[in-house]
């Protein structure tokens, strides 16, 4: 079982710190998108945290499972209204089983990163293919590395700055392999969170999509269907289940 970073210090802070990421400008293209692709199926949520996706999809219609590795997080999920509706099997979700098949399953906001070696990433694409029913869909977003950002010989760049909140990277390109390091500042109080990740490329996603049986279907830029170019700074990506 691998560490769970996000214990109860970071789970009841968590929708706070990621308050921009419930912008409906941002979180309603996502709940559409999704929507769309479960149709009148289930759909499973890796790493489903406090239910920032899933509650809202749960509200379209789509009857949503979630697989997380942290407690507290889930505790979060149930406070909420619509929350206790929710299956969640805990465990880590590269491995984990949940109960039948769906429609979609989806990882977003770079959780994919979550997993910290290649072997647990392609163990994630052969979990989802098990779970999910002929022709159904994968769907991830993530960073696409920002290497060119990095001058030679540098290690930590920064990804945010601002009064209340200082973010770094630091990142090995040897192992594609890194820990965000977050100082949240309030007054006198620094909070300090770090989670090591893996960053991983749109081919080599693809990659471990073929040899779970999947297809790519589609790429983006963003959830409202921005085309994918050399210039995206993250994509969201589709994978359909061959058969």
């Amino acid at each position: 079982m691998p560490e769970n970073f996000f214990d109860e210090r970071v789970a009841e802070r968590y929708d706070a710190d990621a308050g921009d990421m419930f912008d409906p400008v941002i979180l309603d293209p996502a709940v559409t998108f999704l929507a769309e692709l479960a149709g009148s199926g289930r759909a499973l949520e890796l790493g489903i945290g406090t239910g920032r996706v899933a509650l809202p999809l749960q509200q379209q219609g789509v009857e949503v499972h979630g697989i997380d590795l942290s407690p507290a997080m889930i505790r979060r999920l149930r406070s909420k209204p619509g929350g206790g509706a929710i299956a969640v099997t805990v465990g880590d979700f590269a491995m984990a089983k949940a109960e039948g098949k769906f429609a979609l399953a989806y990882l977003v906001f770079n959780t994919i990163m979550n997993l910290v070696t290649q072997d647990e990433q392609i163990a994630c694409f052969k979990n989802v293919a098990a779970h999910l029913e002929p022709g159904g869909s994968f769907v991830v977003e993530v960073v696409v590395p920002e290497l060119q950002r990095l001058p030679p010989g540098e290690t930590v760049r920064a990804f945010t700055v601002t009064p209340s909140r200082l973010g770094f990277d630091e990142i090995d390109v040897v192992t594609q392999t890194g820990t965000s390091r977050h100082y949240l500042i309030d007054g006198d109080r620094v909070r300090v969170f770090a989670v090591p990740f893996r960053y991983v490329w749109p081919s080599e996603l693809d990659l471990m999509a073929r040899l779970a049986g999947l297809t790519r279907s589609e790429r983006w830029s963003d959830w409202t269907r921005r085309p994918f170019t050399a210039h995206s700074s993250q994509h969201v990506s589709v994978w359909r289940k061959d058969g």
